[in-house]
């Protein structure tokens, strides 16, 4: 059975950091593209930052270039998304993702963590 279960989500204040964790079970992780994105109350789920399988590409909206860091840990199964100088407007439900490309093509997704930005 696939999960992807999110954490570190929560409550921080305008300029603050967060630092979300997505550990990955039931899947060859290394394997795997892994991604984060969101969606925020009454929008389309969007991309936030992608990684390939072996980490050496790094992909990020323009909206958080800058200020958020994508990385993964292929030991621990564990793909992160560091979140610094925080804004209202990133105020979401952040999702990951795991993607395969490879036949046959997968893809899953987590149940989502709540990221609120407010002062």
């Amino acid at each position: 059975q696939v999960q992807l279960v999110e954490s570190g989500g929560g409550l921080v204040q305008p300029g603050g950091s967060l630092r979300l964790s997505c550990a990955a079970s039931g899947i060859i992780f290394r394997i795997y593209a892994m991604g984060w994105y969101r969606q925020a109350p009454g929008k389309q789920r969007e991309l936030v930052a992608t990684i390939t399988s072996g980490g050496s590409s790094l992909n990020y909206a323009d909206s958080v270039k800058g200020r958020f860091t994508i990385s993964r840990d292929n030991a621990k199964n564990t793909v992160y998304l560091q979140m610094n100088s925080l804004k209202p407007e990133d105020t979401a439900v952040y999702y990951c993702n795991a993607i395969r490309t490879t036949s046959p093509p997968r893809d899953y997704w987590g149940q989502g963590t709540q990221v609120t930005v407010s002062s």
